[in-house]
């Protein structure tokens, strides 16, 4: 692997701050990715259902493994000097020498993170995966940034809240002594269960937020490291799409067009870099 790109796996891996997050906006294709970049984005990320839905996919490992990982191709190369950060679900295989390849293909697209989710495996079976993505990284000189995450909190479980919250920290601690930099709990937006993860788990904390989600500034103060808005900007942009086709089949107009990129801008976006 290049210098260029261990010196983006070490930007990355600084930018993981508690109380002062790296905030990411997270992308799906080369366009998304100048867009996002040029608003002064520290880091880039994909999405998986993001990256799914480009993909013509439902999220959930349903995309293929070599499409998913040519999409990540074409970001890392949009994002320029960037470090870039890919959610590749569980990691496209079923076992963690499956995992191992998914990690070497993800390194070759010049990518310097990975997401990597638990999936509802029993925790030492998830764990297993996590430890075969540090080592492939390692083996290739990438101080790859891992984000472990559990879906606890976005599909639930058995148990009181405060059982739930338990579960978490110690599939999440598991995680992180299998290799993980820092460790993901997508679902959970009450402040005291987000404080909770903060001083349970010694990793930084990501979380993902949206319309109801505590602030920036207000997730900082609870010592959030990362913020992600995981497909957020993707379904924002695919509702644009859909108002401005029902008017049109509907209306016969076109105000919803108004306040759209014009052409020479979209242009510019990459005769430019």
């Amino acid at each position: 692997m290049t210098v260029e790109q261990r010196e983006k796996a070490r930007v990355l891996r600084e930018l993981h701050r508690p109380g002062e997050p790296l905030v990411l906006a997270n992308v799906w294709d080369a366009p998304s990715a100048r867009l996002v970049a040029a608003t002064g984005a520290r880091a880039l990320a994909t999405a998986s259902a993001s990256v799914s839905w480009a993909l013509g996919s439902a999220d959930g490992e349903a995309a293929d493994r070599w499409q998913v990982l040519a999409q990540t191709a074409l970001v890392v190369r949009a994002a320029g000097e960037l470090p870039v950060t890919a959610d590749l679900e569980s990691g496209f295989a079923a076992t963690p020498a499956g995992v191992v390849g998914t990690i070497d293909a993800l390194l070759a697209t010049g990518a310097v993170g990975v997401n990597l989710e638990d999936g509802g495996r029993p925790v030492a079976e998830a764990a297993e995966r996590i430890a075969a993505a540090r080592e492939a990284a390692d083996a290739a000189g990438v101080p790859l940034f891992v984000n472990g995450r559990t879906d606890l909190f976005l599909h639930g479980g058995a148990g009181s809240p405060a059982e739930l919250l338990d579960e978490a920290i110690t599939r999440l601690r598991a995680y992180v002594e299998a290799g993980a930099d820092g460790v993901f709990a997508p679902g959970v937006s009450d402040p005291a269960a987000i404080a909770a993860l903060v001083a349970g788990v010694p990793a930084p904390l990501n979380v993902l937020a949206g319309p109801g989600s505590p602030s920036v500034p207000e997730l900082a103060k609870l010592g959030v490291a990362r913020i992600s808005l995981g497909p957020g900007l993707a379904k924002a942009a695919y509702a644009a799409v859909r108002r401005a086709a029902e008017e049109v089949y509907a209306d016969g107009t076109y105000a919803a067009l108004d306040g759209g990129l014009d052409y020479g801008e979209m242009q510019g976006l990459f005769l430019t870099g």
